[in-house]
């Protein structure tokens, strides 16, 4: 389902929503993330799948945030993510600390239906203290119950957010090689997406273009935002992300004056930066 309009689109995300999110690598959409802010969502719990970067610091600064379970909130090279780490500081927001094969593990326990993975790598990291919803047991095959394995429960987001190149007129979305915005959709019970166009025909039939899609079964709605994934994205062949934007919002951030003046500034949502 086309939308017509990113404000449309930032309507059919309730507050108090689990959203799982990509990292600025990987084609966020951040023209949603300032939506959402003019929107003054409340409440989400951001899911970094398996990163977070500058969406999620713009929600968290505009006090859309209540939780974020991820395994790191950064702006890359522009440093730190100025409003998450005042927000840990004080303690307005939930952290809940993962890892990145866990987060992609969990994903694809949803995604493949099954109520939980096994994965590696954890066992003697002080992060299962932090974590007991995460099992050690004794795998199953060793002999005498040795080599002790993790499992991580199915991680269902409610809705899965993300930038793309295209879109058809059958509602399916083309990300390239970014299969881990598949896994998203998947294991999500919805995804909203943000594109840079719409094009003809049905690219699930087209050999070369049908790998990088995603099904319209798993795209709930769609919406045009040219530049969508600016600025801390880029969108291969139509732009790059944006580094100079990215270290002028750093520097803003790193006081509440400065980013509610950037937040009026670029998403036209003086009330909420006021607030």
């Amino acid at each position: 389902m086309l939308l017509p309009s990113v404000d449309a689109l930032a309507a059919q995300l309730p507050d108090g929503a689990l959203v799982a999110m990509p990292p600025d690598y990987s084609l966020p959409s951040c023209a949603l993330a300032r939506a959402l802010v003019r929107r003054n969502v409340r409440g989400l719990r951001l899911l970094g799948a398996p990163v977070l970067g500058f969406a999620a610091d713009l929600l968290i600064g505009a006090g859309c945030v209540a939780e974020v379970e991820t395994s790191a909130v950064t702006l890359g090279e522009a440093g730190f993510a100025p409003r998450f780490t005042a927000a840990v500081r004080a303690g307005s927001i939930v952290m809940r600390d993962a890892t990145c094969p866990a987060i992609h593990t969990m994903l694809q326990a949803a995604e493949k239906g099954v109520p939980f993975m096994p994965i590696r790598g954890l066992i003697g990291s002080d992060i299962l203290a932090q974590r007991p919803d995460w099992k050690v047991v004794p795998n199953p095959f060793a002999e005498d119950g040795a080599d002790p394995v993790v499992l991580v429960p199915a991680l269902r987001p409610d809705v899965a957010v993300f930038h793309a190149a295209m879109a058809d007129a059958h509602g399916n979305v083309w990300v390239g090689r970014r299969r881990e915005l598949a896994t998203m959709a998947h294991a999500s019970l919805r995804a909203l997406v943000t594109v840079e166009r719409v094009v003809e025909g049905n690219m699930l039939e087209d050999e070369t273009l049908a790998p990088g899609v995603i099904s319209a079964l798993y795209i709930e709605a769609t919406a045009l935002a040219e530049r969508g994934a600016w600025p801390s994205s880029g969108v291969f062949g139509d732009y790059a992300p944006d580094i100079v934007h990215m270290a002028e919002y750093a520097r803003l951030a790193r006081t509440e004056e400065g980013f509610r003046a950037y937040l009026a500034r670029e998403t036209g949502a003086a009330r909420v930066a006021a607030a």
